[in-house]
């Protein structure tokens, strides 16, 4: 058999146990316009883009001087920005993700491994590379690689209550994408953070909650207890830790902006009763670095 014949033939192995997260990806994808990505920038390239008026460093070399005769302006001609950037994707796949208040709302974790696969469809199809943390390889691009990307996204998630914040595979000067509930240690997010802006690396922290764990709806004797059953607590009244949750919770998401803001990355909070679509335009922008 030719390798060619081998590299098809494993990557139908590989769909044969994936549709289901690859294809709700792909419709959720279908949803957002391909092509308003990066890719429509100004840069080197060789496909015409648009005329701009000139500006007092433009080069005179780089004047449209026939479409400049028409006016009384002279005007640069653009190309689209053509080289593929590479955005590595870190998905949280700990305990704490596999919470869902109501049979009818997703858990946090299948969540983010949507809006993680939806995004890597829209980039890659979009002419950039792609590439997982927990794959440990760096970004490629094509269809093989949405299929490896929808395996280990499909896999079990990692034993810990609190998963970490993985740089594996992140090329320096690349796009990040962090999706997690990020209710864990904040020291550990703050070191990936710095160490990615230290390698020319920005990029997007989505925080993915039930919303219960917004409105915190408990009153009278409750038990709560860590979805790894790590921790566990009871009280007989649940209504008089409310403030002081909603304060813990609002502390977080300030630190989590700061953070962002810090290191020149983007953030922002979506809940999981809200449709997808929302989150995967924002994702979509940010990652363009258009948010």
């Amino acid at each position: 058999m030719s390798p060619s014949a081998d590299l098809r033939s494993g990557a139908e192995a590989l769909a044969g146990g994936l549709p289901p997260l690859l294809a709700e990806a792909q419709q959720l994808a279908s949803t957002v316009l391909l092509g308003e990505h990066g890719r429509r920038r100004a840069g080197v390239g060789s496909e015409f883009w648009q005329y701009r008026p000139a500006h007092g460093g433009d080069e005179a070399r780089l004047i449209d001087w026939r479409r400049s005769a028409r006016s009384d302006t002279q005007f640069v001609r653009e190309r689209e920005w053509q080289a593929a950037q590479s955005v590595m994707i870190w998905a949280d796949g700990g305990q704490s993700m596999r919470f869902a208040s109501e049979k009818g709302l997703p858990q946090k974790a299948d969540r983010a491994a949507l809006l993680a696969m939806a995004s890597a469809v829209l980039l890659i199809r979009g002419g950039e590379r792609v590439g997982l943390t927990r794959l440990g390889t760096p970004p490629r691009s094509g269809e093989l690689q949405l299929l490896r990307i929808a395996e280990s996204l499909s896999g079990a998630g990692e034993a810990a209550e609190y998963a970490a914040p993985s740089l594996r595979g992140l090329p320096a000067h690349a796009r990040a994408l962090f999706l997690s509930d990020f209710l864990g240690d904040p020291e550990a997010l703050s070191q990936a953070l710095t160490k990615a802006a230290d390698r020319g690396v920005k990029g997007t922290l989505l925080m993915v909650l039930d919303p219960q764990e917004e409105a915190f709806p408990f009153d009278g004797r409750t038990v709560f207890e860590s979805m790894g059953h790590t921790m566990r607590y009871e009280t007989q009244k649940a209504r008089d830790l409310k403030d002081r949750y909603l304060e813990r919770l609002a502390e977080r998401k300030d630190l989590l902006a700061r953070l962002a803001a810090r290191t020149g990355w983007q953030f922002s909070v979506h809940h999981t009763d809200s449709p997808a679509q929302g989150a995967l335009l924002w994702l979509h922008g940010a990652i363009g670095g258009r948010v």
